[in-house]
């Protein structure tokens, strides 16, 4: 394969993918770069792992163009394309070592055994392997299973490893200490990693950048940051983090407002005189001195360590508003269930759509 190192690592152009009637990718364009870790994020059915498997080979579009560094894959067998692909299952051979589990892949390529143990012995340096070296899988734990797994694909060099649900077998204790051990693992070998996962905090704590799909497009694609300050859609906003929404009108002033309340002048290029809806954070909602801003009662509290979550009903709809608070900040003595308080938030902080 001629290798482009100008062009992105990985490019899909307006693929389609259906199922009888159902389409389960419709159109979809991506580029992703190299040495890049990149998330497709979403709920089930949204078309994720259909778009990682007709990157892998074990599905074909019914339309549209794969590239691997610039050159076309899209009609090209699985076993030869140079990516690999680690399922949520791990599927290690039971009665294999790890050891032998990272060299059956480059034993089937008949590399020289003395390659295939110096690259052996590389990987499981690389992966806190070495003490494990002699386990078998049933010897395992589930982390470190998922280690195991992980070593096998990267051992064969892939210019980019694809990986499906791979934490989610896992507990979230481990959960949540994989997510930093594949980051670093990713930054340390640097090979692109494309991760399929409906898990949004898993893609924000791994990701470079996130693809929100949604019946088989992408509503958004930008940094963690970028999809969870700046939501490109009601869908987006919803999905990614904690969101309160707030059903209101924009007046022929240019104001928003809600329940006789003006909540916020940011508007940019909104109809006038039309419904809408404003979205907004609960960490960017701030408790006000008593009388200034919008009246409420903290009907529910729940404790979260650091922070806690209060629900505070206003008249501006009929669902509490969820408001995030230091735990150990001076607001919180007067923000007790049963409490009334008033709440404020900056233009800035919110969003407004109408889609």
């Amino acid at each position: 394969m001629n290798i482009d190192f100008k062009a992105p690592v990985l490019a899909v152009d307006t693929v389609v993918k259906r199922f009888g009637k159902t389409v389960a990718v419709d159109g979809l364009s991506l580029d992703i770069r190299e040495n890049e870790f990149f998330a497709l994020l979403g709920p089930s059915g949204c078309g994720k792992t259909t778009l990682l498997r007709m990157i892998a080979g074990f599905e074909q579009p019914d339309e549209g163009r794969i590239r691997l560094s610039g050159s076309d894959i899209t009609d090209q067998a699985p076993e030869k394309r140079p990516l690999n692909l680690m399922f949520q299952s791990y599927a290690l051979f039971p009665h294999m070592t790890v050891r032998q589990n990272l060299a059956y892949g480059l034993e089937m390529e008949h590399l020289a055994k003395g390659e295939i143990s110096a690259r052996v012995e590389e990987m499981l340096k690389t992966t806190d392997l070495q003490a494990l070296a002699e386990r078998k899988p049933a010897e395992l734990s589930g982390g470190q299973k998922q280690r195991v797994a992980l070593a096998r694909a990267l051992i064969k060099r892939p210019r980019v490893l694809l990986l499906d649900e791979p934490l989610g077998a896992l507990d979230k204790k481990l959960r949540e200490k994989m997510q930093l051990e594949l980051k670093r693992l990713q930054n340390e070998v640097g090979i692109t990693f494309i991760i399929v996962t409906h898990d949004q905090e898993e893609a924000l704590v791994m990701a470079d950048r996130v693809a929100v799909l949604k019946d088989g497009r992408i509503l958004q694609c930008g940094t963690p940051q970028e999809v969870y300050e700046r939501p490109a859609n009601r869908f987006v906003a919803g999905f990614i983090g904690v969101m309160n929404f707030i059903e209101g009108e924009i007046g022929a002033d240019a104001l928003f407002r809600a329940a006789g309340e003006t909540l916020a002048c940011d508007l940019g290029g909104l109809k006038r005189n039309e419904k809408a809806v404003l979205a907004i954070r609960p960490e960017n909602i701030a408790l006000r001195p008593a009388g200034i801003g919008i009246a409420g009662t903290v009907v529910d509290v729940a404790y979260h360590g650091l922070d806690r979550q209060l629900y505070v009903k206003t008249a501006l709809q009929s669902a509490p508003l969820q408001v995030r608070v230091a735990a150990a900040g001076p607001e919180v003595a007067a923000a007790q269930t049963g409490a009334t308080v008033s709440l404020g938030f900056d233009a800035a902080a919110c969003r407004i759509f109408q889609d």
